[in-house]
């Protein structure tokens, strides 16, 4: 039987160690099914229960493993479908693959069923290299592009590929005129900045007395450098939310999260530091660095196209971070640990005691801190962990400190709702061995997460550890927006767009085969998550969790924090009124102009 140009992209696939594709079906692969079913299923065709978690699925994959996800859908809704997922890799810098069906070449331009402009749709999303199949001979070169180009790059590339292109008999390209033979790889490399750049930047962290260091997820593979140059400069260091776990967390200089959901420790050292240095991160706020007079600064980036954003940086390398700061660290003079390491340590220290009372505040029912800040110390120590937007988000960052080789993840740049529970599902086929948590609101739950729980029923037995645990933070309310508008425009609650129903998340996880608890007092929050942590199949915990908790800025100061916390949650309404009015200005202090409602803002 001749080979089918949709079987010849499943070989691609697995030629390029493709093991998993994240997809839904539809006509408009008709082809594509096919050729599966001859292959035996392999590379694993992955069912989601909608496109747009496939698309989440092979972002969490690719986060988590380092590899490529991959995804595929049919032609017109299913390729739309598939965006705002492709978006969520795009703009955190994640290598994603689409691979998506259109209607036959005789129909194209006939405004025929299904048919999209798909070239024009996925031009932006897919901007670095999206390519449609007409011919046999364009393949394997349209896949070895798109994969390398999405390792390489770091972002999404598409193939689009028309019904009846993939049933036609492949012939390879040959050797002739306007033919394009392809080879398989995408050799590892390390780029370095030149010798000059990087004396220039010693010479200006030398000269620094007082320095702070901001990592973010392109310094997840220098962990012994970053420790090495804190070390060196006696810095405190800062993590971008998407870097949150480049660095441990139990480190006594690192300052966590910076961000409107940072800490303020992190707040601190940046206000107060005279030299900056930025290593694999492109964390958008300035407004959160230092004020533009006060710091001389550095970065380190692999990308050429996102140094020299977000500050007036003096000296810019281009640069894998690990091999460039291998060559910056012998030009470093070691400075002592004096008073500006130990205020960072201290302060650090004194905001871990402060979440912890924050955490112990009475609620109705349940105090979220509490939830997760009794999740810290039963972490497995190789934990996969998600946090969808919203308010979960805030208490991932603040609450839960990653150690050693545990993972974390979220929606860092688009911020979308929905990714919690297909991330965990994505880094369960990444790693199965390994225990996945998602930390996700109701709004979310409701949105999507509820129907991925029915893909994890089908997949779960397949994983060598079972645990796939969802934390539901059910305060029946669209609780980030909520705070923003009463934050931002000190605006009420506006009960249409906000109040979401009390739905039975553990009672619906039961009823698919997995399991499940409802919580609703305090005393049952730690022994809820050692029995979801237990569990021998994926564990939905519903936490009936108080609405009224205020996500507090990062610069408010310490003992207004525990005071406000207090005050919302004993139900004092002038008091109340005055932390909203607190919280707006002081948003506004450092979002000048700001007025409108953002779905969700984690600061990565």
């Amino acid at each position: 039987m001749p080979t089918k140009v949709s079987d010849h992209i499943l070989q691609r696939l697995r030629e390029w160690g493709v093991e998993h594709v994240f997809a839904y079906p539809g006509d408009g692969i008709n082809g594509l099914l096919a050729a599966w079913g001859r292959a035996d299923d392999t590379p694993r065709f992955v069912q989601s229960r909608h496109e747009e978690m496939s698309a989440f699925q092979a972002v969490g994959y690719a986060k988590f493993s380092g590899r490529v996800g991959v995804c595929a859908a049919t032609s017109g809704p299913g390729a739309i479908h598939l965006l705002n997922g492709l978006y969520d890799a795009k703009l955190d810098h994640v290598p994603v693959v689409a691979i998506v069906g259109q209607t036959n070449r005789s129909a194209l331009g006939g405004s025929y069923q299904q048919e999209v402009d798909l070239l024009s749709l996925y031009k932006d999303v897919a901007s670095e290299f999206c390519a449609m199949v007409t011919v046999p001979e364009q393949l394997p070169n349209v896949i070895d592009r798109a994969m390398r180009t999405a390792y390489a790059k770091r972002t999404v590339t598409a193939v689009i590929v028309p019904a009846d292109v993939q049933e036609l008999d492949y012939t390879p390209p040959t050797h002739a005129f306007k033919m394009v033979p392809s080879s398989l790889g995408s050799p590892d490399y390390a780029p370095v900045p030149s010798p000059a750049d990087v004396s220039r930047a010693a010479a200006v962290l030398n000269e620094g007395s007082k320095v702070a260091v901001l990592i973010g997820q392109g310094a997840r593979g220098a962990r012994p450098e970053v420790e090495e140059l804190a070390d060196v400069l006696g810095a405190g260091v800062a993590k971008a939310l998407l870097g949150k776990d480049a660095l441990p967390d139990d480190l006594p200089y690192v300052t966590g999260s910076i961000g409107l959901l940072g800490t303020r420790p992190s707040y601190e050292m940046m206000r107060d530091c005279d030299t900056l240095l930025v290593v694999g991160s492109s964390f958008p706020y300035s407004q959160f660095l230092p004020e533009f007079d006060q710091a001389r600064a550095v970065q380190i980036d692999i990308d050429p196209f996102m140094v020299g954003l977000r500050y007036p940086f003096e000296v810019n390398l281009v640069g894998d971070a690990k091999s460039t700061l291998k060559a910056l660290l012998p030009q470093l003079k070691r400075k002592k640990h004096g008073s500006w390491r130990k205020k960072i340590e201290k302060d650090v220290a004194r905001w871990w005691q402060v979440m912890e009372g924050r955490a112990g505040v009475d609620a109705d029912p349940l105090n979220p801190e509490y939830v997760v800040h009794a999740l810290d110390a039963l972490l497995p120590d190789d934990v996969m962990l998600s946090a969808d937007s919203g308010s979960a988000a805030n208490w991932y960052a603040r609450h839960l400190r990653l150690r050693g080789a545990m993972r974390g993840s979220l929606s860092g740049t688009l911020a979308t709702m929905g990714p919690g529970v297909p991330y965990a599902i994505g880094a369960k086929f990444a790693h199965p061995e390994r225990p996945a948590v998602a930390l996700v609101g109701d709004g979310a739950m409701q949105m999507n997460g509820m129907a991925e729980l029915v893909t994890a029923a089908k997949y779960h037995r397949d994983w060598e550890d079972p645990r796939l645990v969802v934390a539901v933070l059910n305060n029946l309310d669209l609780n980030q927006v909520t705070w923003e508008m009463r934050a931002l425009s000190g605006a009420p609650q506006f009960l249409p767009s906000q109040e979401l129903p009390d739905v039975p998340y553990a009672d619906f996880a039961r009823s698919i085969g997995l399991d499940g608890v409802r919580v609703e007092r305090p005393a049952d929050v730690e022994a809820a998550w050692k029995q979801a942590l237990a569990a021998d199949r994926p564990f939905v915990i519903d936490f009936r969790t108080d609405p009224a908790v205020p996500p507090i800025p990062p610069h408010a100061d310490l003992d207004q924090i525990e005071a406000t916390a207090a005050a919302v949650l004993k139900g004092d309404s002038d008091r109340v009124g005055m932390v909203r009015q607190g919280l707006k200005a002081k948003i506004q202090e450092i979002l000048p102009g700001s007025g409108r409602t953002r779905r969700s803002d984690d600061g990565s």
